[in-house]
């Protein structure tokens, strides 16, 4: 089958599950990855072919995302900061919205001189995941000692390659946070991006993330949907040196109440800032 007559039929399948913009990402991206073709490859050459195993493998791709698959998990990977991550089923996909949250982090250290501190900059990342914010900040803060935590053996594993494949060294630590009761050492700055999703918030997220990501690290309880928060500002407020800064991913709908709750536990200096798509998304905390 010709390639131009197989995309006419990948996006008559898709029509009525996604937007065409997002259909023609998902096709030029296949053929990227399977046939090692750029777009440019199909207008210049409009009667490229594609093998049978060619074939097999754009039709798999096609069913996964008939059902809604998030194309990370199909590729197996994704971009965050500029830099490649393997993804899977056992780990959220990199947000661009956190990318806005490592690039704040960057310029806290610089604008605090912590880079420049005669002892190297500790830096540790609760609930990491694909481990997408501390390599990307190590990456970017060479000199930096850089830890991560999490509580899923299999993310961990993903994490572990992706430091692997962006050749940094990263601490990690197999730890469930909210049974800790002391940090292992100060830290200069600490970040994270816990589970703040709550259950009566699902009617909101698409399916592709409902029915595919983990639920572990998206949603938290009704009753207590700052349980992390609160847990890790406990152990921060006694772990961070002297100008050191506790930065959070948090939900867009309780800011307020994180910033209130960060100040009860001691927090002098807090500060929200809105994501790119306006929605309150990010603190940083001082003592």
């Amino acid at each position: 089958m010709q390639l131009k007559d197989y995309r006419v039929h990948f996006t008559k399948e898709l029509e009525n599950i996604y937007p065409k913009t997002e259909i023609d990402t998902f096709f030029f991206l296949l053929i990227e990855e399977y046939l090692e073709l750029q777009r440019i490859d199909l207008t210049l050459q409009p009667a490229l072919k594609t093998s049978s195993e060619e074939y097999d493998l754009l039709n798999t791709a096609l069913a996964r995302l008939k059902k809604e698959e998030p194309i990370q998990y199909i590729l197996g990977k994704a971009e965050f900061y500029g830099y490649p991550f393997k993804v899977n089923e056992n780990t959220l996909i990199p947000r661009p919205e956190t990318e806005e949250l490592v690039e704040w982090i960057l310029n806290e250290v610089k604008e605090l001189d912590l880079e420049n501190n005669k002892q190297k900059l500790s830096i540790l990342d609760i609930g990491t995941g694909t481990g997408c914010i501390p390599i990307s900040l190590k990456n970017e803060l060479p000199n930096a000692k850089v830890s991560a935590i999490d509580v899923s053996e299999e993310a961990l594993k993903i994490a572990n390659e992706n430091a692997l494949l962006n050749e940094a060294e990263i601490t990690f630590i197999h730890q469930d946070i909210l049974q800790t009761e002391s940090l292992p050492k100060q830290y200069d700055v600490i970040v994270s991006n816990p589970p703040y999703v709550r259950e009566l918030e699902k009617i909101e997220i698409k399916n592709n993330v409902l029915e595919n990501e983990p639920h572990l690290a998206l949603f938290v309880d009704n009753d207590n949907p700052l349980i992390f928060y609160k847990k890790i500002a406990d152990l921060a407020i006694k772990s961070l040196t002297k100008n050191g800064v506790l930065f959070f991913e948090i939900n867009q709908y309780l800011g307020t109440e994180t910033i209130e709750m960060l100040k009860r536990k001691g927090f002098t200096k807090v500060e929200l800032r809105k994501d790119l798509f306006g929605n309150n998304r990010m603190i940083k905390a001082t003592c």
